[in-house]
């Protein structure tokens, strides 16, 4: 495979891919068309075919797909053969529930450090993952070496605390604030706003749900 970027929407579909063909791979299923992993993603199988393409001969016509070989495949693409540590700043109520979580039913990501302002939460362990002060969070990620963020702190420190963890090492964040928040360009930054979700749901159901 070369070293070509793909298309961030088709980066952003290969964790699902990956995800249906561990179905069927535990399903015993050996081989899967493009029109049946359509109709289950529910992405187009033109779509999936181009996707697929970037990688290089992953199928043959006629045949389809060999799902044990498209497992392992995507297993090394998105680095599930190792472990992901992911750091956690804010523990807030969303910080809670993805520490209750914490990535259960993937076990290569799992949130190993937390990181709070709040002096009765820091020093404490919650669902099994330390927390520790906000003032250690660029030594902890440091030391442990923690590359991925998550962000959920109030939208005035996000800034400041991003500017932190960058210089504690993180290379990736998943930011759950309101703020746009600006990093290096070396640092990738994925935004996930539940309110414009929400907004732009809504929107789709009034605008296009209804029937002439």
């Amino acid at each position: 495979m070369t070293d070509q970027k793909i298309p961030r929407a088709t980066a952003k579909r290969l964790p699902i891919y990956y995800r249906y063909l561990n179905i069927l791979l535990d399903a015993d299923k050996t081989r899967v068309s493009s029109t049946e992993l359509s109709d289950a993603v529910k992405v187009d199988s033109a779509t999936i075919r181009r996707d697929f393409s970037y990688f290089g001969a992953l199928g043959k016509r006629g045949y389809g797909y060999d799902v044990e070989s498209l497992v392992k495949f995507f297993k090394k693409i998105l680095n599930q053969d190792r472990l992901t540590n992911v750091g956690l700043i804010g523990v807030g109520n969303l910080g809670h529930a993805l520490l209750n979580f914490n990535f259960h039913q993937d076990g290569n990501v799992r949130i190993s450090a937390a990181f709070d302002v709040n002096e009765e939460l820091a020093n404490t362990i919650h669902s099994g993952v330390p927390i520790y002060p906000m003032t250690d969070l660029r030594k902890q990620l440091e030391e442990q070496q923690i590359q991925v963020a998550i962000l959920t702190v109030p939208a005035d420190v996000a800034q400041e605390v991003t500017d932190d963890a960058v210089a504690g090492g993180v290379k990736g964040i998943l930011n759950f604030t309101p703020l746009r928040i600006t990093v290096p360009k070396d640092v990738r930054v994925q935004n996930v706003d539940l309110t414009n979700e929400l907004q732009t749901l809504i929107y789709f159901l009034e605008h296009y749900n209804h029937k002439d």
